[in-house]
């Protein structure tokens, strides 16, 4: 009875997360809604009927701290004061005079056009659009909650408990008496206990905003009773430059267009190119700090210095491993397109490997025959297709004039939600699942369990989900993926679609070898199964150095060996 029970309720998310779906989809095309319109309800009851572990409490009448501050730190600082959210393509807005607003967690331009208004730019395809839309619907359940917590009744008669917010608000400086004040009084409306409302103040506050917390739930608060009392309702609309541009690569064609005509220029287009989907450090680092901090690498130990190197104290010492790469062998290519990928390419005929942790077959080639390392950034969700689809195209350089890059292997390393460990294991993909579809992707991996035994972590090896959003997975429906034959050891974002572009690449298109040599590996980030370890639990911080430079090293020894 309880597989019976526990499958239906998988059932029931699943098609909660396609409902969701394909309500964005068609507000998409429709160029706008209304949050509390029939297509905000459909989208606000899918959400609530999903129950998605990042957003915890979400559909109790208690607020959800957690989920609150894993949202607000991907949207654009002042969010929650906006009536009007205008979702936009990259329109001319960075050569204005409006300040760029960049989220803490998300690479995305925003721009505050007024005090009602907030643009936010899409160049990062509709898995951007999707994870802001379930953001924003999030955001939207909780300002109800609060207006629902404090009217009461339908003139606009609040309770005393929002007076007294509404007045400590209006001082620019609070007094730790005037604060705690304010937070007692905002426990009855959050159904929140005191420390954890003291405990939330010091998450949310910042340097210049002190008082961010009290500022954010009054904001929520009172376009929530605005709506309700008045019908000024909030307005999410799509701009028509937006929706006749999505979808067409502009943005990954002008990103695979500059990379290339950096590796003609630069001599190192025929050359045999590895392709890694990574960070802006770990390769870097991987290669050259050995070299340049022999000192401490022998004293400390590698693992101790390139923790240092991940320390955003130690920007003088993660500058001297990079001006050394630039003089070495490595051309940094920083993002103009929009994609918010920025490149970097090692030239290893330039590197001296005598000095490295890594020993290379040197005897066996000639500088034109060694590797080119093409290291990018994280892409996100449907952008890892855009960007690996074009990059894979052979380049066109005047008329009649074709070359194919010959690339060997394409290497992925990320970050992925666990289904079975703890954060900072390390998953090892057979094939990805691509949800909400019947696209599965098939594929022999490179890498494998052996390759990272007895590192002190544990590896899994089996399925990938890759999923629309993280933030709408729900333990009964991961539950079922780890538990049934599919025996899914984690989920993320852009593996199928990286996965989808490389199997169109070498055996559809033929613009690169069909033998292409892939390796997926992933470290935890959280494990959404277990309370309390969800992405909103907070970020991996030391935690993640092992995984990540344990992946790297293992990539660039095979890479180098081959």
């Amino acid at each position: 009875m309880n597989t019976i029970k526990g499958r239906t309720r998988a059932q029931e998310s699943t098609n909660a997360i396609e409902r969701m779906y394909i309500t964005m989809r068609h507000l998409f095309n429709r160029g706008f809604y209304k949050p509390t319109g029939v297509s905000g309800d459909t989208l606000r009851e899918a959400l609530l009927e999903l129950r998605p572990e990042i957003y915890g409490s979400v559909a109790d009448d208690k607020a959800e701290l957690n989920g609150l501050m894993y949202v607000l730190d991907r949207l654009p600082v002042g969010i929650e004061e906006c009536r009007y959210i205008n979702l936009i393509s990259d329109e001319g807005y960075k050569e204005s005079h409006f300040k760029v607003i960049v989220p803490p967690k998300r690479r995305r331009n925003c721009y505050r056009v007024d005090d009602e208004q907030m643009n936010i730019e899409i160049t990062r395809g509709r898995s951007d659009i999707y994870d802001i839309l379930t953001h924003l619907t999030f955001l939207f359940i909780e300002s109800h909650k609060i207006s629902k917590n404090v009217l009461i009744n339908k003139t606009g008669e609040v309770t005393r408990d929002w007076i007294k917010i509404e007045n400590t608000v209006a001082r620019k400086k609070l007094t730790l008496a005037e604060r705690e004040n304010a937070l007692i009084h905002l426990s009855n409306i959050l159904g929140r206990t005191f420390n954890e409302l003291l405990e939330a103040h010091k998450t949310f506050a910042t340097k210049d905003n002190p008082e961010r917390f009290l500022s954010i739930i009054y904001w929520l608060g009172k376009l929530g009773i605005e709506e309700v009392i008045h019908g000024n309702k909030r307005s999410i609309t799509f701009s028509p430059i937006l929706r006749e541009r999505l979808g067409h690569h502009i943005h990954g064609e002008i990103w695979a267009n500059t990379i290339k005509k950096t590796l003609k220029k630069q001599q190192l287009l025929h050359r045999p190119i590895h392709i890694i989907s990574a960070n802006m450090h770990s390769v870097m680092n991987s290669i050259y700090a050995p070299v340049v901090l022999n000192k401490e690498m022998t004293s400390k130990g590698a693992y101790e210095v390139y923790g240092m190197l991940s320390d955003p104290k130690n920007e003088i010492l993660r500058n001297k491993v990079k001006q050394y790469a630039e003089k070495h062998g490595m051309i940094s290519i920083p993002d103009t397109s929009g994609t918010n990928i920025d490149v970097q390419i090692f030239d290893t005929s330039k590197i001296d490997f005598s000095r490295s942790h890594f020993t290379t077959p040197d005897d066996r080639y000639s500088d034109e025959e060694k590797p080119v390392l093409f290291v990018m950034d994280y892409a996100f969700g449907e952008q890892a297709y855009e960007t690996i689809d074009e990059l894979l195209k052979p380049y066109k350089e005047g008329k009649g004039k074709t070359q194919y890059l010959n690339v060997v292997s394409v290497s992925i390393m990320g970050k992925a939600g666990i289904l079975e460990g703890s954060k900072g294991d390390l998953m090892i993909p057979t094939s990805h699942i691509f949800e909400g579809t019947a696209d599965n992707y098939p594929f022999h991996n490179e890498l494998n369990i052996s390759d990272f035994e007895g590192n002190g972590l544990k590896v899994f090896e089996g399925a990938m989900v890759t999923v629309l959003g993280t933030s709408l997975q729900n333990r009964d429906l991961l539950k079922f993926f780890h538990d049934s034959t599919w025996n899914v050891i984690g989920l993320e974002m852009e593996g199928a679609h990286y996965q989808k572009a490389i199997q169109s690449a070498s055996k559809i298109r033929k613009s690169i070898r069909e033998d292409v040599k892939v390796r997926y590996a992933y470290y935890a980030s959280d494990n959404p199964l277990e309370t309390g370890s969800t992405l909103a639990s907070g970020g991996l911080g030391i935690t993640g150095v092992k995984p990540t430079y344990l992946i790297t090293i293992k990539i660039l020894e095979q890479i180098f060996n081959d």
